[in-house]
């Protein structure tokens, strides 16, 4: 694997320099080719799941995060390579997965698993960069490695078909399916999200990684880190979309990852979330991640779909609450091109 570092700096000096580089780094990510996509079913989770037996818990937010390091980006954005070669050189650029997983952490891997779609079709994370992202959290000492997903549509044809579930379990992963039985009602203190039940393996991690996919979405335009969090939930989550936004940053002031890599080795660019024709899906080899999630889904959302951070309002609202900021262009962006 070759690998050359791009742009590096504090885009905080002069202005116009800042706005030369964001359109330089943007321009980077619009690069892309070829796609692929295919055909779906009808909605597991909207149609089967029950409300779990809800329990005494009290008001538990989840933060996974580690100590900042001034001498590590928040972001980075990895190109030109295939889903293992770009995780490594990601983790490479922020620090190592040692900075991240302690030996003996219990880990937990949030992909989107939602739909009954194959890689191709860019509907679910690539399997090769799940099964990489395990590889990785077993080097650096982890006592467990759970992946796991609250599917949208029926999760065994979910975690089957998208690859998943195999190229995870031959990573040594323990691959955990949804189970209605394995539920807590959790106080989440948020505005829209009060009493919500949530998936236990997420309740009991050590450290969680979050590892969505870009695609479009018909409501916010765009789905990306933040809206992974649906995944963790039970109930009739489709309740959420009518205060979308407000839910969106209500999970994320709940669940703060160790780790966000956003895969956009394939990008779903219309039609989504569940995708469907080959047309929709590009190919462009880049994987975004770092410790700041608001700041990733602004950079993804600006690249693909031309979305500023006015038209995605659960940014600004996870930015009120301290969860990242929104002008990625003032963080230290560390850029990558892999060889092919």
């Amino acid at each position: 694997m070759a690998s050359g570092v791009g742009q590096q700096g504090d885009a905080k000096a002069q202005p116009a320099p800042e706005m030369t580089r964001r359109e330089a780094m943007l321009q980077l990510l619009r690069l892309g080719g070829v796609a692929a996509g295919a055909v779906g079913a009808g909605i597991w989770l909207s149609e089967r799941s029950q409300r779990p037996i809800a329990g005494m818990a009290k008001e538990a937010r989840r933060d996974h995060r580690v100590a900042i390091d001034a001498q590590w980006p928040k972001i980075t954005v990895v190109q030109n390579g295939e889903p293992q070669a770009l995780v490594r050189q990601a983790l490479e650029n922020l620090g190592g997965m040692a900075r991240f997983i302690s030996k003996q952490d219990v880990v937990v891997l949030k992909p989107n698993i939602a739909w009954d779609r194959t890689p191709e079709q860019a509907a679910n994370t690539n399997p090769d960069l799940v099964a990489e992202v395990v590889r990785q959290c077993w080097q650096a000492g982890a006592k467990r490695v759970i992946v796991t997903d609250v599917s949208c549509n029926e999760p065994q044809r979910c975690f089957h078909r998208s690859g998943i579930e195999a190229a995870a379990r031959a990573a040594g992963a323990e691959v955990i399916l949804p189970d209605p039985e394995r539920f807590r009602e959790i106080d989440m203190g948020g505005v829209v999200l009060k009493s919500w039940p949530v998936f236990t393996p997420f309740l009991e991690a050590d450290k969680i990684i979050n590892l969505p996919i870009a695609k479009h979405h018909i409501l916010t335009g765009a789905t990306l880190g933040m809206k992974n969090w649906y995944g963790i939930l039970g109930g009739q989550r489709n309740q959420l979309h009518q205060q979308i936004h407000q839910s969106l940053a209500d999970l994320a002031s709940f669940m703060l990852p160790t780790l966000t890599l956003l895969d956009c080795y394939r990008v779903l660019i219309r039609n989504g979330p569940t995708g469907g024709n080959l047309e929709d899906v590009d190919l462009k080899k880049t994987l975004v991640a770092g410790t700041d999630p608001v700041a990733i889904d602004a950079y993804v959302a600006k690249a693909y779909w031309n979305l500023d951070p006015e038209q995605l309002p659960y940014l600004a609202m996870s930015e009120a609450r301290g969860l990242g900021t929104s002008d990625y262009a003032s963080l230290k962006v560390k850029v990558s091109q892999l060889g092919s």
